[in-house]
């Protein structure tokens, strides 16, 4: 795959929401019938300090109390119960949000914001980090990522942690699926320590050399 050299005002591309595949009701259903630690691939490793994307500094200017550290830093037990809360929650934000550009609804680049039925990638996740937290579920454990999707473009996904590994909420899709699984490649997200605070992640699936120059 050849990913694009671009700045992430290009997450403006990631408002295309795919024919919804159906979310998994049961546990049971997802792929996962190991414990994480079986397999590198199920937990998401990061690295050096990496730059907030722009759009997530200026959020955090404008809502700041959803860019402070609540809850523990311990990975969340996946129960029957907090699996419906990831699928129901993924399911009504991807239904409820329509999809539009920030240029062609705020007249700029790239604007990050929580939602009221318009946005595009990252506003999606941004509601749906703030109604997991507003259940219980920590900031450590809900972390906006940007990635480069399956054709190459910039994308936004909520990387959320558990004991049986890190899940992706995505608003192309309504299934959820082991971060591994999703085909993108993985450039940097939130620090588990501090909301504000943005790490590289290791992913070493991809070619050491794939272009990431001009993100930002």
């Amino acid at each position: 795959m050849q990913f694009k050299r671009m700045g992430w005002a290009a997450l403006g591309l990631c408002l295309v929401v795919t024919a919804p595949v159906t979310a998994q009701t049961s546990l049971r259903t997802t792929s996962v019938t190991h414990h994480p630690m079986e397999t590198n691939e199920a937990v998401m490793h990061t690295g050096r300090r990496a730059s907030p994307p722009i759009g997530h500094r200026d959020f955090c200017r404008s809502f700041p109390a959803e860019c402070q550290a609540r809850g523990t830093s311990e990975p969340m037990v996946l129960t029957q119960a907090r699996w419906q809360q990831l699928t129901r929650i993924n399911t009504e934000v991807n239904r409820a949000v329509k999809p539009v550009t920030d240029q062609e609804f705020y007249g700029a680049e790239e604007v990050w914001t929580l939602p009221d039925g318009y946005g595009d990638c990252e506003d999606y996740v941004l509601m749906k980090r703030k109604r997991l937290v507003d259940l219980g579920w920590s900031t450590a454990n809900t972390l906006v990522s940007v990635v480069f999707d399956e054709v190459g473009d910039g994308h936004a996904v909520l990387v959320v942690r558990t004991d049986r590994g890190d899940f992706i909420l995505d608003n192309k899709l309504d299934a959820i699926r082991l971060w591994s699984e999703t085909g993108y490649r993985y450039v940097k997200r939130q620090d588990v320590s501090d909301p504000m605070r943005w790490v590289a992640v290791d992913d070493t699936r991809w070619r050491l050399d794939a272009p990431t120059a001009g993100l930002r």
